[in-house]
């Protein structure tokens, strides 16, 4: 590695290669606008980037823990607006047989 490789940090790197990847933009064209060279950039996905596309669902180059933890999340989260769909039911029904 020569100093010019040095210049940016891991950090640097790594959201240049995310950026990368969910902007839609070319190399060439993210390049520019970050003022690397597209050697670097291209570079920097091989070394950081997924090893596939990201899939449909955004899951690519997520740990197995991560999606769990997501999993969990989602589930609490439906429980909850399931609740609240439920009780709006139930106030629907009480104020709609109390009209005339």
């Amino acid at each position: 590695m020569n100093k010019r490789e040095n210049r940016h940090s891991e950090e640097f790197r790594r959201e240049t290669v995310k950026l990368l990847e969910t902007s839609g933009k070319s190399v060439a064209e993210l390049a520019r606008e970050m003022g690397i060279h597209e050697k670097s950039l291209y570079r920097w996905r091989k070394q950081y980037g997924s090893a596939e596309r990201p899939s449909e669902n955004g899951a690519s180059g997520s740990s197995v823990a991560e999606l769990e933890a997501e999993l969990k999340r989602l589930r609490r989260e439906l429980e909850v607006v399931s609740q609240e769909r439920d009780i709006l039911k139930k106030a629907i029904s009480i104020f709609s047989r109390s009209q005339p």
